[in-house]
């Protein structure tokens, strides 16, 4: 039997592509606006703006399609034409369908990885559309629980823990991000898997943990984690 009761896995930038995304929808807006402030002061604008709204609208890309909106209205001191907020729309409505694209080795090792342990996929975001995402990505199959969650901090995986009746020294939680994937978890005495993206979104940036904190693990690819799961079930 395995030493993992159950392995979580983020999904944005740990299972499929997003961040990149986000990137070209931001590199849209600030084309759109270009008549209004250059590049580099409407991202700057929009990037304050989506700080000061994540407490109240959360994460996603409906979330984002607001803050676009509202530092559309500020950089045109409210005048910013009814034709440009349809097109904001527009271009938040072709990323909310656009095809889920899965990560190099994620296809190939997520079978894998469920012959050894329950799988339960945890990531925060908008329900509707990670539903929708998941369901697109073929990967449903393959996870006994989801988990669409507001945050992803200590509290939250304790919640879960509870929930799932899991002890914290059985539960590895595998992903892209420091702050939400891995710390809150090694707080709980978890593992921690941190498998670098090309990109850390803004919000993500922390520091790692200190050499040798036990349960931190950081790999270079989705298709190491069978390999360290081995490792460290001997």
């Amino acid at each position: 039997m395995p030493n993992f009761d159950l392995i979580a896995l983020d999904a944005d930038d740990t299972l499929w592509e997003n961040e990149t995304n986000y990137r070209k929808l931001r590199d849209d807006f600030a084309a759109l606006l270009s008549y209004a402030a250059p590049e580099e002061t409407i991202i700057h604008r929009l990037d304050e703006i989506d700080e000061g709204n994540i407490e109240l609208f959360g994460y996603g890309v409906k979330a984002y399609t607001l803050s676009l909106i509202e530092t559309a209205v500020a950089l045109t001191d409210g005048q910013v034409p009814a034709r440009t907020i349809e097109q904001i729309i527009d271009l938040t409505r072709g990323m909310l369908r656009a095809p889920v694209e899965l990560l190099p080795g994620v296809a190939e090792t997520l079978p894998l990885l469920a012959e050894r342990a329950r799988l339960m996929m945890i990531t925060k975001g908008d329900l509707l559309d990670q539903e929708r995402k998941l369901k697109r990505s073929g990967l449903e199959e393959y996870f006994n629980a989801v988990e669409i969650i507001s945050v992803k901090d200590s509290k939250s995986y304790a919640a879960i823990l509870k929930q799932y009746d899991l002890r914290a020294e059985n539960f590895m939680m595998v992903g892209n991000s420091l702050k939400s994937d891995v710390l809150p978890v090694l707080e709980l005495g978890g593992h921690g898997v941190y498998i670098p993206f090309k990109i850390t979104w803004l919000h993500e940036h922390a520091e790692p943990p200190a050499e040798g904190t036990p349960g931190y693990h950081e790999l270079k690819q989705f298709s190491d984690l069978p390999g360290l799961i081995e490792m460290l079930n001997r």
